[in-house]
């Protein structure tokens, strides 16, 4: 299994994270170890080697055909779920790599890095392209976001990552963060909202 993840896919979080509103030339694809999937609601363990562990709420698309080159127009034919998930960012981490130009594994794809929330199927959502999602932590909203917002569209992403990797079933897509990411701490309580389900809820240690 692999785990997909795109950076720098809404712009006003762009403006949040670099203080210009912009769009990457390309979709920004980096990948997350296997042993970053963090399920079945269970906690998440904050890495005592960083100081601020940041929350990044995403749509994640499940892949369930095998695929190399998809054309876009047929990309909605390679995923079959999607759900709520969270890319925790090592963000202390992040923040030297980007200065020193290193790459991104450390501080996006340690253990428990990749949440992902119960699974809805593609046969009960209307457009993949119009879903509200939301965060919760402690019972306050914290981030909102929309996929219309997406500045790479879901199926221009599977287009464009199935010419460098052939995906397989049960890949995994995480699919970017708009604007609202912060820092979490011991004991907080996180749920995760796609529409009016629930599909995400886990403590923080």
């Amino acid at each position: 299994m692999k785990i997909f993840a795109i950076g720098m896919n809404y712009i006003q979080h762009n403006k949040e994270l670099d203080g210009a509103l912009y769009k990457p030339e390309k979709p920004v694809v980096f990948t997350k170890a296997d042993s970053a999937l963090l399920k079945d609601h269970k906690p998440f363990f904050i890495p005592d080697w960083s100081e601020q562990v940041d929350y990044e709420t995403e749509l994640v698309v499940r892949i369930s055909r095998l695929g190399k080159s998809i054309p876009q127009r047929f990309a909605h034919r390679y995923y079959d779920a999607v759900t709520v998930g969270i890319d925790f960012t090592a963000r202390d981490w992040q923040r030297q790599a980007r200065q020193q130009g290193q790459p991104w594994e450390i501080c996006k794809g340690f253990d428990g890095s990749a949440v992902i929330g119960d699974w809805v199927e593609m046969e009960k959502i209307r457009d993949i392209q119009a879903l509200h999602f939301h965060l919760n932590i402690n019972g306050a909203t914290v981030q909102e976001g929309c996929s219309s917002d997406m500045l790479y569209k879901v199926d221009e992403l599977i287009a464009y990552i199935s010419q460098f990797f052939t995906l397989k079933t049960g890949d995994l897509l995480y699919t970017g963060t708009p604007v609202g990411v912060g820092p979490v701490h011991v004991d907080d309580h996180l749920e995760g909202w796609l529409e009016e389900r629930k599909v995400l809820d886990f403590n923080c240690k």
